[in-house]
């Protein structure tokens, strides 16, 4: 199996090849990441590998691809919820699960990728239980979900769950620029690095003022410390309030930051694209001090990702900071 139009999360196109190459393939596979990190674009590129009949699969010029890469081959059935709480409602699933029972029109698959699936209630996940209990043979079904704890364990534990890593940094920034050649190398290694090599989250954040606006607070952020400035830095935090995925881009960045500080030299590559600032570090905090600066980032975002109280975050990053460097 090849994967051409999704980069990264090498291991788990290891483990797909390996398992379709040895019979094993599920009849079901949970795609578990955030929003951004692929999970639609590898669904698809499954069902491409499944449709094509060439022998080098998948060809990308057959008839089935063709179809496929078109979004028209009559096998392959997409259903997203809109994104709202319990907005997958069961009388969908109940049409699938009919439709299933027919026979594939052309193809040796009927592939059915429910995307949202996070979205599903316990009456949804339960009708559709009973079909991946019992599936027609040439049925696959490919969920896409944020968290797969949203899903019944009835449900995981026939699927095979493929949870998605944003990619390295340069390889992110590489794919987006070959993707539109008018996009600056450095500001998509910048945009992939503050999204955790989110590639989708990268994109959307070059498009918009998403980026600057967060390389700004991580910027004020660096200059509060330097400044040794207890009100500035804890004003500048402030911005995280109620809104959780910009401290922990913030805490991407800076982190990406602190270790261009401790690496710095007149003809260093910068990861985080903030040379003046990642300088200024070097010159006022010991390499001790940048390490630290670097673990109090690394246990700060585990509590973000944590769901912890915003609030309480916003304090303890504070705190956690002014630590680091001894103040």
């Amino acid at each position: 199996m090849r994967f051409e139009a999704f980069v990264g999360n090498e291991k788990i196109k290891e483990q797909l090849s390996f398992l379709e190459a040895s019979g094993r393939l599920p009849h079901a596979i949970v795609i578990e990441g955030d929003e951004g990190m692929g999970k639609r674009t590898l669904a698809r590129e499954i069902a491409l590998n499944l449709m094509c009949r060439a022998e080098d699969r998948p060809c990308r010029s057959c008839s089935q691809c063709s179809k496929v890469l078109k979004g028209i081959h009559p096998d392959i059935y997409e259903y997203s919820a809109t994104g709202g709480a319990r907005s997958f409602h069961v009388d969908t699933v109940r049409d699938v699960i009919e439709n299933a029972y027919v026979q594939p029109n052309e193809a040796d698959y009927k592939i059915y990728i429910l995307g949202n699936c996070h979205c599903m209630n316990e009456n949804a996940q339960n009708a559709l239980l009973k079909i991946l209990e019992e599936p027609p043979k040439y049925v696959m079904f490919i969920l896409t979900v944020n968290n797969k704890s949203a899903l019944l364990e009835t449900v995981l534990s026939r699927s095979v769950v493929l949870t998605l890593e944003g990619v390295n940094e340069t390889v992110g920034a590489r794919y987006i620029c070959s993707m539109d050649d008018s996009i600056d190398y450095d500001d998509a290694l910048k945009a992939c690095t503050v999204w955790g090599g989110n590639i989708g989250k990268a994109i959307e954040s070059l498009g918009d003022s998403k980026l600057s606006r967060i390389s700004g607070i991580a910027v004020d952020v660096c200059n509060a410390l330097t400044d040794n400035n207890e009100y500035s830095l804890l004003k500048v935090c402030s911005v995280f309030d109620r809104d959780r995925e910009t401290l922990i881009s913030t805490l991407t960045l800076l982190k990406a930051v602190f270790r261009d500080a401790v690496v710095y030299s007149k003809d260093f590559d910068s990861m985080s694209g903030q040379r003046v600032v990642a300088a200024e570090l070097a010159q006022s905090f010991s390499r001790k001090k940048l390490m630290n600066l670097i673990n109090a980032c690394d246990s700060l975002l585990d509590l973000a990702l944590k769901n912890g109280n915003n609030a309480i975050l916003i304090t303890k990053t504070c705190y956690e900071f002014r630590r680091a460097i001894g103040r």
